[in-house]
């Protein structure tokens, strides 16, 4: 299953999402990330937060929401762009989930624990195992 994840500036909420899947599907599904508007690089507080979950994403850069990212996917994921989210004709979900830009570590923190539930939710779905 391919999984494209799309927020707004693709600098926080998608990125989180993106990595976190493929930090735990182990490869047996894939996931991206996209946005309608990307700014010029993540935020450092979502880099720092996958840190601390063991996932290096330093060289993770914001890309535009295309029509080959849309068209990779099987399921979309969109957090938060509202109008701009694409309609795919694709199995698509909204998670409502808080901007990070401009938010302090913390809230960040609290935003990676609520996407992490809602991946867990989605790996159940998808019948990832669970690890050892």
């Amino acid at each position: 299953m391919r999984i494209l994840f799309v927020c707004t500036e693709n600098a926080g909420r998608s990125q989180l999402a993106e990595h976190l899947f493929n930090a735990s599907v182990r490869g047996l599904h894939e996931g991206r990330s996209a946005g309608t508007k990307p700014r010029d690089a993540v935020y450092p507080t979502v880099i720092e937060a996958l840190r601390l979950r063991g996932v290096d994403a330093t060289s993770a850069r914001p890309k535009a929401l295309t029509t080959e990212l849309t068209d990779w996917a099987d399921r979309v994921v969109t957090m938060g762009c509202g109008d701009e989210c694409p309609v795919t004709g694709k199995p698509t979900e909204e998670w409502d989930l808080p901007d990070v830009a401009g938010a302090s570590q913390d809230e960040v923190e609290r935003i990676a624990v609520e996407i992490a539930k809602r991946l867990s939710t989605l790996m159940n779905e998808l019948e990832v195992p669970a690890r050892d």
